[in-house]
């Protein structure tokens, strides 16, 4: 069979259904809306119900994280697309996924509230746990979508959940909700996205239990789990350490210096990894070289870019939370300007992910994140004597900072 060949030119311009544009517009669209959420419920309800709500979310995280099957990946990386059967069987796999940790999450709701001083707000995880419900009975249409690059389509989807999670969260801020507004605007974006793959994309999987027949996932897959519960050490580590020991007032500090930095850095570079994944994939099939040459041309371009934005956001770090959130938030300004340069690292992993996960070598991410957990757990204990939560936050730089040179050092020998 002849190879497939893929236009030289890296990026596909204009408005068509595959067009880069369309990631760029659902980034730009997306975050915004996201960050208007985030930042108007924490100027309206404070540090300590945003730490609230954070627990919840975390316990989500966690709970996500350890029974992350991969299969989404494995359908966009594999040469072939999936028969009927085994589309049925990934539909199954997912839901079955998504009870189960809902309901883990609503058994352990008691363990949290008395982990992390909620104070019985214990109703927080329970309503949380139906987000994995949500999320696992949506249709795998939608990785089909991925894998085909129909952007223009998954950008409405995602557009359009995303203004209703906004409008609802707010609105329930501001009617006195609470911590509570947060999560349900969640679950209404999720369910409302949810019913949109099942009515807007096709194929439609067939709506019964069937187990078998992806069982040649499983290879890829495995690594996509293993980087998950590695990650799930990585990126909650901290934020259990905060949540435990100093309670939701300092959580909700340390979350949202985080989230901000999050949100103007590393958000972009998550939401693009949506376009380069696939894209880096079709030219892998295509073959190895276009897919490299590809690759650091977008790795350049992101480098450079975000040198530039580390050095302004470091500089008006101050006078942005003071104008946007409050003066009850500047005790988070030394911990953003920290986490602005931990998520320019988070942005250039996303690229290297893709790129690796697309040329099938995802153990190289499983491989970094075990490293950032080797560095972690050497730096933490030293760091957090000496400087407390800034040093639990250059700890997780210094990991991040390490992945980032293994993975980079795989991608460039694969050349």
């Amino acid at each position: 069979m002849r190879a497939m060949r893929l236009p030289a030119r890296p990026v596909k311009l204009g408005f068509g259904p595959g067009a880069a544009t369309w990631v760029l517009l659902q980034q730009v669209v997306v975050r915004g809306l996201v960050a208007v959420k985030f930042l108007a419920i924490g100027r309206i309800l404070g540090p300590s119900a945003i730490g609230l709500a954070s627990v919840a979310l975390l316990a989500v995280a966690i709970a996500e994280a350890l029974s992350d099957t991969g299969l989404s990946q494995a359908m966009i990386q594999g040469h072939a697309p999936p028969t009927r059967d085994q589309f049925g069987a990934v539909w199954t796999t997912l839901a079955t996924r998504g009870l189960l940790v809902a309901l883990l999450l609503v058994a352990i709701a008691p363990l949290m509230d008395a982990q992390f001083h909620l104070g019985g707000a214990l109703g927080l995880v329970q309503i949380a746990a139906l987000l994995p419900l949500l999320r696992g009975v949506s249709s795998p249409a939608y990785f089909l979508a991925q894998r085909d690059r129909r952007f223009q389509h998954i950008a409405c989807i995602e557009i359009a959940c995303a203004c209703v999670d906004c409008t609802v969260g707010v609105t329930l801020a501001l009617t006195g909700v609470g911590p509570y507004s947060l999560l349900i605007g969640m679950m209404t974006g999720e369910a409302f996205k949810g019913v949109l793959t099942w009515t807007t994309l096709t194929p439609r999987p067939p709506v019964r239990l069937r187990w078998s027949g992806i069982g040649h996932y499983l290879g890829f897959s495995r690594w996509i789990w293993a980087s998950s519960v590695v990650n799930l050490m990585i990126n909650q580590f901290d934020k259990v350490m905060v949540g435990k020991l100093l309670g939701p007032t300092q959580l909700g500090a340390y979350q949202m210096s985080s989230r901000l930095a999050q949100m103007l850095l590393a958000d972009a570079a998550l939401a693009m990894s949506q376009y380069l994944f696939p894209t880096f994939a079709a030219h892998h099939r295509g073959g190895p070289h276009a897919a490299a040459r590809l690759f650091r041309m977008y790795l350049g371009a992101v480098a450079l870019g975000l040198v530039v934005v580390v050095v302004v956001l470091r500089a008006a770090a101050e006078p942005l939370f003071s104008l946007v959130l409050g003066s009850a938030w500047l005790s988070a300004v030394p911990l953003f300007r920290i986490f602005v340069i931990n998520m320019a690292i988070g942005a250039l992993i996303a690229v290297l992910v893709s790129y690796l996960r697309a040329i099938g070598d995802a153990r190289a991410a499983t491989h970094a994140s075990l490293l950032q957990v080797v560095v972690l757990i050497a730096t933490v204990p030293v760091a957090t004597q000496r400087w407390g939560v800034t040093g639990i936050a250059w700890a997780m730089t210094l990991g991040l900072a390490s992945g980032a040179g293994w993975m980079l050092y795989r991608a460039l020998r694969r050349r």
